[in-house]
């Protein structure tokens, strides 16, 4: 996963985690994915799609 892609992800999540906590919706939980993903580095979709969005690969 590149570095543009994880920050996306992180970013993503977090405003997807905060819109929930305002709304007071357990939807927002939903942004725990992107974050988790982004956090550490690595999608299961882009692996089992054969997918890199890392320069060079």
């Amino acid at each position: 996963m590149g570095t543009a892609d994880r920050v996306i992800r992180i970013v993503l999540g977090i405003v997807i985690l905060a819109v929930g906590y305002l709304y007071q919706s357990w939807w927002g939980l939903i942004g725990i994915l992107p974050l988790a993903t982004g956090a550490i580095g690595w999608c299961g979709l882009y692996s089992l799609l054969n997918i890199s969005t890392k320069k060079g690969s």
